[in-house]
């Protein structure tokens, strides 16, 4: 009897805590279209979390702004609004500068090495601008340009007087270092926006650009790795601290630099795929730069990183450094502009 009753004391001290664990449903929040890959991409994120779970975290994607606009998304994970969230940090001027590295112009090659690189190297940082929520990911689509409606861009000094909806803050800075006039607009609406005249181009990539159909209201396209977005996968963090630690190990697993790398490959495929789309359409204009006028873009663009040194000082870090940084870690990930 002794035996027996120290054999299930013995089975009860290592049963593990599994039994234990509530489910936990998460709300994952985008803003782009169900069509758009990122779609898939947050599914096929949710599905390898729910696996690592051992089936205890459920999730449900919202895409197209259900849950709120675009530029409301990090501060929707921070208030619990969303768990999981979707951001462009360059839609809040100023709000995180240190991650506005990655849209410095010519600098990344390639969707899947950027996202890879510029991962490795943000996690140094997250904590320091984006410390209210937990970060999980960050990556980027593959480079692009300007699209526009009536006049083509071929130098920089073409930018003035025209008015450009930016990507982010550092394409806003560039067109009004170069005298244009930016247009605010969530990429949803920015079809509308340039069918109405409010804006004369935009900086997109191509395969969405094809996809929110600002295509069918722009003519002139230059084909040149100008910039990238730079986005986040964010967590709200109450959420994160309410699950057990198996759930927590299913989260990490999967907001890593090669999940990062998951994300920004197949996204990138999809926006390369844009460019033979858009040139097989009648009545555009693709066009590439000469080894002169990319010279006079790259020259324009120099005091770009100026602006965003300051910005990255008053948050106490070293700008040097940290772009030094984060160009080694897109050389090691193959994705570094030569």
């Amino acid at each position: 009897m002794r035996k027996t009753i120290m054999a299930l004391l013995l089975a009860a001290s290592v049963t593990p805590a599994f039994a234990e664990e509530q489910t936990v449903n998460l709300k994952i929040s985008h803003w782009v279209p169900a069509s758009h890959p990122l779609q898939k991409a947050l599914e096929d994120w949710a599905a390898a979390v729910e696996k690592a779970s051992g089936g205890t975290i459920k999730s449900q994607v919202f895409p197209a702004q259900q849950l709120g606009k675009a530029i409301d998304h990090y501060d929707m994970a921070r208030d619990g609004i969303a768990d999981v969230t979707y951001v462009n940090p360059g839609y809040q001027p100023g709000r995180f500068p240190i991650i506005g590295a990655g849209e410095l112009p010519f600098l990344m090659s390639d969707a899947k090495g950027g996202s890879e690189g510029l991962d490795a190297w943000y996690r140094k940082y997250a904590a320091k601008e984006m410390g209210d929520v937990k970060f999980c990911l960050a990556f980027i689509h593959s480079p692009s340009s300007f699209h526009t409606r009536t006049k083509k861009i071929v130098v920089p000094e073409d930018v003035k007087g025209m008015k450009i909806r930016p990507a982010d803050a550092t394409i806003a800075n560039f067109v009004t270092q170069l005298g244009g006039t930016n247009v605010q607009s969530a990429a949803p609406e920015v079809r509308d926006t340039i069918e109405r005249g409010v804006a004369d181009g935009v900086t997109f990539p191509w395969g969405s650009l094809v996809l929110f159909g600002v295509d069918k209201v722009t003519k002139y396209h230059m084909e040149a790795p100008l910039y990238v977005t730079t986005f986040v996968f964010v967590m709200n963090k109450d959420k994160y601290n309410q699950m057990s630690d198996r759930q927590k190990m299913a989260i990490d697993d999967n907001c890593n630099t090669e999940a990062a790398g998951r994300v920004g490959e197949p996204w990138g495929k999809f926006e390369d795929a844009g460019v033979d789309k858009v040139k097989a359409e009648s009545g555009q204009e693709v066009y590439t730069l000469t080894p002169e006028q990319t010279a006079q873009w790259k020259k324009a663009a120099e005091p770009l990183v100026k602006t965003w040194a300051d910005g990255v000082k008053k948050t106490g870090v070293d700008p040097d450094t940290a772009l030094s940084e984060l160009k080694a870690s897109l050389a090691k990930y193959n994705a570094l502009t030569q």
